[in-house]
C-alpha cells in the first residue's frame, strides 16, 4: 500500500447544503460539522460530536432528508491539495471541506480517478488496518456550489469554465463498499496495490 496522508479533517452534513427550486437553488455550507470520529457503513456514516454524540448524516440512508436514497452516495474523500487549486483558480480564501467531503486528507498535488482505483484503506496510526473502500467515481460539482465558489457568478460560459475545472475528481471522491468500521482524525488513507503490483515478481 501507498500511504497518501493523514486525515486531518472528518465531517457530517446536517441536512441538504443545496436548498430553493430546480433551477433555483443556492449552496450553503451551514450544515456541515467538523466531528472526532466516523462510523462507517454501507448505509452511510455518523459523526461522533464530543457534545451531542453520534450525529446522522444526511447521506446516510435513516436520515429523514436524505440524499443517499439511491445507496451510491454514501461517503466521500477530499484532499487539502485539490482545496489549494481551488484557492488559487477562484482567487479566494476556500475553507477547508466546504465542498462537504467526509473525509479530508493532507496530500498535495492533484489526484485523479485512476490514481485511486484500486481502492483505498483507513489506517490508525500504528498501522493497523480500519477499513477498506472503493472509489468507483468522481463527485462531480454542481452549479450552485460552483456558484457560490464564484461569488454569485451567473454567466454560463464562466460557470461551465469552472464547473469543469472542479471535476475529474477535484471536488472529491465518491467512496463504497460493504466495510463498516470506525475512522478518526489521525488515522491515514493509503492507496491499495493493484493486482498485477501485488502479483509482480521482486526485481
Amino acid at each position: 500500500m501507498r500511504v497518501l496522508g493523514p486525515i486531518v479533517r472528518l465531517q457530517i452534513q446536517r441536512w441538504p447544503l443545496k436548498t430553493g427550486t430546480r433551477g433555483d437553488r443556492v449552496y450553503n455550507p451551514a450544515p456541515i460539522l467538523a466531528v472526532d470520529r466516523l462510523a462507517v457503513a454501507p448505509d452511510g456514516v455518523f459523526g461522533l460530536d464530543p457534545a451531542q454524540g453520534w450525529i446522522v448524516d444526511v447521506h446516510h440512508r435513516a436520515h429523514p432528508d436524505t440524499r443517499n436514497a439511491d445507496g451510491r452516495h454514501a461517503l466521500s474523500l477530499g484532499f487539502t491539495g485539490h482545496y489549494a487549486a481551488i484557492e488559487e483558480h477562484f482567487s479566494r480564501s476556500v475553507p477547508l471541506g466546504c465542498a462537504g467531503e467526509n473525509i479530508i486528507v493532507d496530500a498535495a498535488g492533484r489526484f485523479m480517478l485512476e490514481d485511486l482505483a484500486p481502492g483505498v484503506a483507513v489506517l490508525a496510526p500504528d498501522g493497523t488496518e480500519r477499513l477498506r473502500l472503493e472509489v468507483p467515481a468522481v463527485a462531480h460539482p454542481c452549479r450552485p456550489f460552483t456558484g457560490w465558489l464564484s461569488g454569485g457568478i451567473s454567466e454560463a460560459e464562466v460557470l461551465k469554465e469552472k464547473l469543469q475545472f472542479l471535476d475529474d475528481g477535484m471536488r472529491g471522491f465518491r467512496l463504497a463498499g460493504e466495510a463498516a468500521g470506525f475512522v478518526a482524525v489521525g488515522d491515514r488513507v493509503a492507496v491499495l496495490e493493484t493486482q498485477s503490483a501485488a502479483g509482480a515478481a521482486p526485481g
